[in-house]
Formats: structure tokens, sequence, C-alpha cells
């Protein structure tokens, strides 16, 4: 190898010497990765010279291998030399730009609020949230501290999908008090227990159970941020740190799209794009990409909702999963465009995509198999069905949207009373563009005061839609007016305004 080539790739010698050792003990790098607790991709990135050992992992390698410190010399000879930053630093400038918010507090997540453990519950400002022990379910039916990852769809950034075992929470908490707590601990146990935080602050989202989530979720971000340029000053690559902060980036633009602050939102999510992108993270680079979808579509923009949806298609091709989501996020983009033979047409590619789901697939987006997975793909498909046959009033297109958005309905869990409620709100705008009052208002009757005291943005949208389509279809009829008096009646016990909520006339909504 030239000396340029070694001076691009560090640890290339290290990573021949270890592909050597691997094969001369007979074993994979399925098999190594197993033993060692690590993911198999990092193993070949590490015998490509594409990555540096994590801490430890070396001194965990020679006796497995019969090398007899061999790798850890390796690894001690060619850590030391580099006394900058891993990464360029225009590249590290882009990573580390300012963050929206400031700062993290002195004394870390856990002062003036945040995570901590309150009477044996896991608390977000004040909040309980999740019980503490293994399995026990916090109030309202919110699930326990994880025993493993991964959980609740969130997978180890370190492992992907091998079964990681997780801190206890007090131990993860103890790590939020400072940055310099955060730096001095394990990478792999303090990469597992905000993992398992990401986990449960995730699962409290979308059960609406504490409105402390977006809070805890940037104060936690601010600091795996500073540690991860901390691990980069070092002259290491931040690779798990900057996985870590793009799952907790979405969460937080999550956050802040539900609240209808899309400057902010946009902010998070491009944030943790770049981040999904600097350590290779196709997982949260296609996730990320649809949020973006959904902004977009929220702002009624189809083309650019369109150009991230053909975005995330081309993040990897053989990823099934990844074409199936993007081909749903297409056909949402083209509903709203109001091209109905391509919105059609990515509808029927997506459910061909997901009937051949495989292992992997599963592995990397178990919320898109089994049940989830059906819920969210007939989501989508519902949607863009209404989104299509709402401007036109076209009743086969919207008998559709109501029989997909039914089977999505189906398939939900209890406990994710927001989405239930925006599903049932859709279902009632799709009778309602079919022409089918007395089902409308049916589906409608049940939420209507839960939906107008919302806080949340798409279940905003929906109502907007479906009260604009009954008012002009049907104002006149003494069953919508009763309707509208209800609307009212709630507005005014929620304290708000529903004309300034209802503005707008009737056309596709922009619901996730």
């Amino acid at each position: 190898m030239s000396d340029a080539n070694r001076a691009d790739r560090p640890w290339a010698e290290f990573g021949a010497r270890l592909r050597a050792l691997r094969r001369g003990a007979g074993l994979t790098q399925l098999q190594l990765g197993q033993l060692v607790g690590y993911h198999h991709t990092l193993i070949s990135k590490l015998e490509s010279g594409l990555r540096e050992p994590p801490a430890g992992l070396a001194d965990r390698l020679d006796p497995l291998l019969g090398s007899r410190g061999e790798l850890a010399a390796l690894a001690g000879a060619l850590g030391p030399r580099r006394t900058t930053s891993f990464l360029p630093e225009a590249v590290g400038r882009a990573l580390f730009a300012p963050l929206p918010g400031g700062e993290a507090p002195r004394g870390g997540a856990a002062t003036g609020g945040g995570p901590r453990v309150e009477g044996g519950m896991l608390s977000c400002d004040g909040v309980p949230v999740h019980g503490t022990g293994a399995g026990v379910d916090g109030p309202g039916g919110g699930r326990g501290w994880p025993v493993s990852l991964p959980d609740q769809g969130v997978i180890c950034p370190l492992h992907a999908s091998d079964g990681c075992a997780v801190p206890e929470p007090l131990a993860v908490l103890s790590l939020l008090k400072s940055p310099a707590a955060l730096r001095e601990s394990s990478d792999a146990d303090a990469v597992h227990g905000l993992t398992a935080l990401l986990s449960c602050l995730t699962g409290a989202a979308a059960e609406d159970l504490t409105p402390g989530v977006l809070e805890t979720a940037e104060r936690v971000l601010h600091l795996v941020v500073g540690w991860a340029r901390a691990v980069d000053a070092t002259g290491r690559l931040p690779h798990a740190q900057l996985r870590l902060a793009a799952a907790y980036a979405q969460l937080a633009g999550q956050a802040r799209m539900s609240r209808g602050q899309t400057a902010l939102s946009t902010v998070w999510f491009e944030h943790g794009l770049r981040w999904a992108c600097a350590s290779d993270d196709v997982v949260s680079q296609a996730s990320l990409l649809g949020d973006l979808c959904t902004l977009a579509r929220l702002d009624r923009d189809a083309e650019s909702a369109l150009v991230y949806a053909q975005a995330m298609g081309a993040l990897d091709p053989r990823r099934g999963w990844v074409g199936a989501l993007a081909h749903l996020y297409q056909a949402r983009g083209y509903a709203l465009r109001q091209d109905g033979p391509e919105c059609r047409r990515h509808i029927e590619l997506a459910r061909r995509r997901l009937a051949r789901l495989g292992r992997r697939d599963g592995a990397e987006a178990p919320w898109l198999t089994g049940a989830d997975g059906l819920m969210r793909a007939e989501s989508a498909v519902g949607g863009a069905l209404r989104d299509l046959a709402a401007p036109g009033g076209d009743r086969a297109t919207a008998l559709g949207a109501v029989a997909a958005t039914g089977a999505s309905l189906a398939h939900l869990a209890p406990r994710l009373r927001p989405v239930r409620l925006l599903l049932t709100l859709r279902l009632a705008d799709s009778h309602a563009c079919a022409g089918d009052l007395e089902p409308a208002l049916d589906a409608a009757a049940g939420v209507v005061e839960q939906a107008v005291s919302s806080e949340q943005s798409t279940v905003v949208q929906e109502l907007r839609g479906l009260h604009a389509r009954l008012t002009e279809r049907w104002g006149d009829l003494p069953q919508v007016r009763d309707y509208r008096e209800r609307v009212r009646d709630a507005a005014a016990v929620a304290g708000l305004s529903w004309r300034a909520r209802s503005g707008g006339r009737a056309g596709p909504a922009a619901g996730a």
C-alpha cells in the first residue's frame, strides 16, 4: 500500500492483520462479531481500515484469535498518532454547528428538569413516564425500562439487533449529571443506556404520556453532541455518538413538528440527517427523509415531498424496507400533486415490497413488519387515497381510503392514542369525500372534543380538512349544524378560538 493510501486509511495495517488472524482462526466476520458483541458490519469496516476499533476491543480480540497482544499493540501504536480531530475541519464545523436551545445547562440534563427517578418511576420534567424495573409497566400502560435492545423499534447504534443488555436507569441518569461523566464512561455502557432512554422517550411520545419528552430529548441531545465533539477531538471517529445524536434529533424534530414548530423541527431533522450520513446510518437517514416529506406535505409542497421520498429510495436499493417506505412516501407526494396514476403505481409497488420483506428488513425496521407495519402502510395508503379523492370527490378512490384507514385502525395498538385520534379523523374525512355524511359524522362523534383541544399539528390539519368539507357540502343540514355547535362548544371549554383553528378551504389534508 502506498504512503498516501496509508495516510488516508491509518487503520489499514490493523485491519489487514485482523483479517489474517480471523481467517487463521477459521471464523467468519459474523462469528467473530458475535463473540465480541459487535455487528459483523463493524468487523468488515475494521478489516477494511475504515474504522478505528472501539475502546477495549483490541484487548478482547487478542485472546480470542491467539495473537498474544499483537492487535492491542497495533491499536496503541496507531491511536496516538493523531493529535488533531479525526474529522476534517470543514466537516467538523458542519457536524458540530450551533444547535437550537444553546448548550446543555451546567450540571447536565438532570439539572432543573430532565430525566430522573422519582418514587420508583422514570420521570421526565417531573411527569412519571415508565416503571424502572425490567418489564414493569408505568402509568397509563407505559412500557417499563428495557431489558435489552432493540426495544420498540429502537436499535443499538453499536451492535444493531444483537440483543444488547442495558444498564439500570440510575446508572444512566448518573451519566447525565455532567458532560464529564458521559465522557469518562465506557462507550458501550453509555451508548446502550442512552439508547434505552431514547426508547422510553419514544414510547412516551407515541402514547402521549408526558409533555416533558421534547425538553428531555433536547437536553440529552446537547450532551450527546458534546460527547461526539470530545471523541472527535481525541482523533477517534465518533461513530456511535453521531448515530445516537441522529436518533435523538429525529425525536426532538418530531416533537417540535407535533407542536406546529416547523422551523425548529426542520433544523433538527437536517442536523440529524448530517449526523446519520456521517455515521453511515441508513436507518436514520431513511426515517429522517420521511419526516422531511411529512413537513413538506404539511406545507402543501408536493414537489419537495417527492424530492425527499425519491432521495430515500436511492439510499440503498438492496434494502427492501427502504424501497417500500420510499414508495409509500412517493404515493403521498403524487396524491398531493393530484397525479392519480403515479400515486396508485407507488401504492402497488409499496405493497409488493412489503410482502417480500426478509429477516434483515425486520431487524433494521421492525416497525414496518407485523401488525405495526400493516398499520403504518395502510395509514399511508389511506392518506394518499383520501388526498387524491378530496378535491373532486372521487367516490371510488374515497372508498379505497375508507378501507385502508379502517384496516390501519384495526391493527393499531390501543396505547397509541394520538395516532388513533388522527386516523379516526381521517376515516371520517374519507367518508365525507365519498359523499357519505352519516358515517362521517358517526366516526367523528367520539373524538370531536379531544381533537379540538389537541396540540398535535397533524391532528389539527385533519380536523380542519374534515370541518371544511362538512361545512361546504352539507353546512345547511341540521346534523351538520349540530356538529359545528359541538366543535364551538369544545373550543370554548378548551379556551381556544375555533375560527383561528379552522381557517382554509376544504382540500387534501397533510397529516402524517
